[in-house]
């Protein structure tokens, strides 16, 4: 193998520890330790401490916390103890692994010529990299990132002319195979793993945009080879050794990760078997009950957290019927909307785009009136944008404006509602995009890129048949609703992680309305008719989204019919009503004065925490509505919809398992991680965060891209987490020997639960509703029998607001 080869492929093998970073603008919550899922997690927390620094585990005040709020059984506690060999009460051991966290945990520490090298770099990152936030670009970024920093090095008065760095080779494999000659070959994969860890979140963003793409990518490339080839120079000109390091965690250390692992687990399995134990009540009363009816109404929403607690109210609301599913409704497609500047992929970061789908106007006064206001919006923001960064004019501008924005600035402070309020009005009388927009679904029998525009009809039967397989459906309403999700923020960098995350960040509003449209085609119906589902001649389907900040669900019904006009109206009554109640529920205010304070959180530019997002997930229920619709879950779990008696084959099942269940395992170690370890794997406080070139956020004025979520997402006070760290608890309601022949066919998934990123159980309801959870290599064992009731779980504190 040739010198290039072996450091490429050597690249390959260290970039593995990285976990991808997607730009903030379209925030994917991903597990940063995805690198390491091929080995128990106990092993891979203790390695990535080694090579980041990174805390595994949460902090003996956390554990003490739970244990003191009920949210471990004590039972279960002893026995995870008894079986690693610890005696002793809890707070005594809790005692020694504080005492052990004080005196630290070795972290990746750097020497200072090494942090001048990050400081030199990341400056030059920011200003490559940057996507349309600067004023004055960096030249010569179409060249690529390597030639770009060759050309410019020599002008930049930090670097020292010395070294490899004075005269860079024209490839960056030659300045590669130069900094790494005097070691052997063997120790190539720990130098770039190293080197790669000392930056993780520009290298994860680099690492993630090589691997996609796009047109960031495309008019500016940058990889990793050319990112370690400068990094490599500027080491080597300011005198850095790169010899791997050989510092690893005491053995005091790993004793207390052991230690930490015991109450991790027991706080787990607390949760789980108190959820465990409610779904296989419900499964045996399920058998046992009556069939429901035809419902008025039946609303898909996507599986996200968020979403069980609105479904709750609307079912108390009146006959309706609510189901879970991924929220890109199914459709991998690439969306550019009507006055968008680029597509984007509506659907998760696991799948790739098959389709491009647009938006079209179908023109109208409408339509007109939209575009005025757009202009308008447009024209003013690019002239006061030039007033205010031209040198020439910045100062006379703020001479002339500044009483205004003084106004301007303490209104949006002191009356936020009132400023939103007026700020809707104007905006309720312009037209949005799909009050005058039709989306391109047929197939057109042309490309946009590589992807086709559009469906042909045998893809859009597909994907109507796929969902409600894979949901079990048997019988439909009058409505049927696919109810996308987005949330509304002010002033907030991370306002995309509080969108959709099965449409990689972005709104599923968009994903709602293919679907609706695909299953509103004469053709579509009368092939899913012949294929069993009887979808009754009056069914009329319906898109709409939900906005997770305030619970306000638009139905987008520009096509209902007039016959449908009064089950229409009645829902939005409805809708209505339970909007109030969840609010409510979040803002522990009442009726109508929680649903302004709910609008009073998007609306306030300085509420750090509009809303929780998925804050609390810990669960994932897979399985018929009925097994949780008389439980509150307390938006802490995922849920899925699926009819074991529908899939015989377990394809449905399948489809879930390798989809649905590892994002929702992503979002959940994106949120575990950020809650042990906020400096390394989260991103700090909101107060201290600056945006850096509409990529990523700093902490202070520089230094590494940040790269998970911040404090305020997960803490309810600085010392005292809302979100509550745990490894996702999946529970399925289906035969066990169904699911063991789904997980024999997929190692990946197999691999996940052996090295215990996630858990598993299942009740089956054809062994009398036992329920049997999953330990290793294909093994169950049943699930231990509650001799008596558990407590009720502690409700976690109510929401905090910028104002606590």
């Amino acid at each position: 193998m040739s010198t290039e080869h072996s450091i490429e492929d050597s690249i390959d093998k260290a970039a593995t520890t990285v976990g991808s970073v997607w730009p903030v603008h379209s925030f994917v919550t991903a597990n940063p330790l995805s690198g390491f899922e091929d080995m128990p997690f106990s092993e891979a927390v203790t390695q990535a401490a080694d090579l980041i620094g990174g805390r595994g585990y949460p902090t003996p005040e956390t554990f003490e916390a739970a244990l003191e709020g009920g949210q471990i059984d004590p039972a279960v506690l002893d026995a995870e103890l008894a079986e690693r060999g610890y005696e002793g009460e809890p707070e005594v051991l809790l005692e020694r692994m504080a005492a052990a966290d004080e005196s630290g945990h070795p972290d990746a520490g750097t020497d200072a010529d090494a942090a001048r090298v990050d400081r030199v770099l990341t400056k030059w990152l920011s200003a490559f990299l940057d996507e349309g936030q600067a004023h004055w670009p960096m030249p010569d970024r179409e060249d690529g990132f390597y030639s770009a920093f060759r050309s410019m090095a020599p002008h930049d008065g930090r670097i020292p002319d010395d070294g490899l760095v004075a005269d860079l080779p024209e490839s960056p494999v030659e300045a590669i195979e130069s900094a790494v000659a005097p070691y052997p070959e063997s120790q190539w994969v720990p130098i770039f793993e190293e080197q790669l860890a000392a930056l993780p979140g520009w290298t994860g963003f680099i690492k993630q945009r090589a691997a996609d793409g796009g047109e960031w990518q495309s008019a500016y490339p940058i990889s990793l080879v050319g990112y370690l080839a400068a990094r490599l120079a500027l080491l080597d000109a300011f005198g850095v050794d790169v010899a791997p390091s050989t510092a690893s965690k005491s053995d005091e250390a790993e004793a207390t990760d052991e230690l930490a692992e015991a109450f991790l687990t027991a706080w787990e399995a607390s949760y789980r078997d108190e959820v465990v134990d409610r779904v296989a009540a419900e499964s045996e009363a399920l058998e046992n009950g009556d069939t429901a009816g035809r419902p008025d109404a039946q609303l898909v929403f996507c599986i996200d957290t968020r979403s069980e607690v609105i479904r709750r109210h609307i079912e108390d609301t009146g006959d309706y019927e609510t189901h879970g599913y991924a929220g890109f409704f199914g459709v991998p497609m690439e969306y550019r909307g009507y006055d968008a500047e680029v597509a984007v992929d509506a659907c998760p970061p696991i799948v790739d785009p098959q389709h491009r789908v647009s938006e079209v106007p179908t023109g109208g006064e409408a339509e007109a009136t939209h575009d005025r206001w757009s202009r308008f919006r447009e024209a003013a923001g690019e002239a006061i944008e030039a007033l205010k960064t031209n040198p020439a004019t910045a100062f006379g501008f703020v001479e002339s404006a500044g009483s205004g924005y003084g106004v301007a600035l303490a209104a949006r402070t002191l009356v936020p509602g009132r400023v939103a309020d007026l700020l809707g009005s104007a905006d309720d009388a312009v037209p949005d995009n799909h009050e005058f927009c039709d989306q391109v679904v047929h197939h057109q029998h042309s490309y946009a890129g590589d992807l086709p525009v559009g469906l042909t009809d045998e893809e859009k039967v597909e994907y109507a048949a796929n969902a409600f397989g894979l949901m079990g459906w048997e019988e439909f309403g009058r409505l049927v609703v696919f109810a996308g999700h987005a949330s509304e923020t002010a002033n907030n960098p991370y306002d995309s992680s509080l969108d959709c995350g099965a449409c990689a960040g972005n709104p599923g509003g968009p994903n709602a309305r293919v679907l609706a449209a695909i299953c509103n085609d004469e053709t579509v119906k009368a092939e899913l008719r012949d294929r069993g589902f009887d979808i009754p001649e009056d069914t009329v389907f319906v898109a709409g989204q939900h906005n997770t900040t305030t619970d306000e669900i638009e139905l987008y019904d520009g096509d209902v019919p007039e016959s449908h006009a009064d089950d229409l109206d009645q829902l939005r009554a409805d809708l209505a009503v339970a909007r109030e109640h969840a609010a409510a529920e979040r803002t522990g205010a009442d009726g109508s004065a929680a649903v302004g304070e709910a609008e009073r959180r998007a609306a306030d530019w300085a509420e750090t925490r509009p809303e929780w997002g998925l804050a609390g997930n810990a669960g994932f229920v897979i399985g018929p509505r009925e097994l949780t619709s008389d439980l509150d879950l307390d938006g802490r779990a995922f849920l899925h919809s699926y009819d074991h008696s529908t899939d015989p084959d377990g394809d449905a099942l399948e489809a879930i398992l390798t989809g649905p269940m590892v994002v929702t395992q992503w979002i959940n170690m994106q949120y575990y991680f950020s809650t042990v370890d906020n400096a390394v794997y989260g991103s700090g406080s909101k107060v201290t965060q600056n945006p850096v070139g509409n990529v990523g956020v700093y902490q202070g004025n520089g230094g590494d891209l940040m790269t998970g979520l911040p404090l305020q997402s997960l803490m309810a006070a600085d010392d005292r987490p809302y979100h509550q760290p745990l490894r996702l608890s999946t529970i399925i309601h289906a035969p066990v020997d169904r699911v063991t022949d789904v997980l024999a066919d997929h190692e990946d998934l197999t691999e996940l639960l052996d090295n215990d990123w996630l858990s598993l159980t299942v009740v089956d309801p054809t062994q009398d509703h036992r329920a049997f959870h999953y330990e290793e290599a294909l093994t169950w064992s049943p699930a231990a029998e509650q001799v008596e009731a558990r407590p009720e779980p502690e409700t976690p504190p109510a929401p905090a607001t910028a104002d606590d």
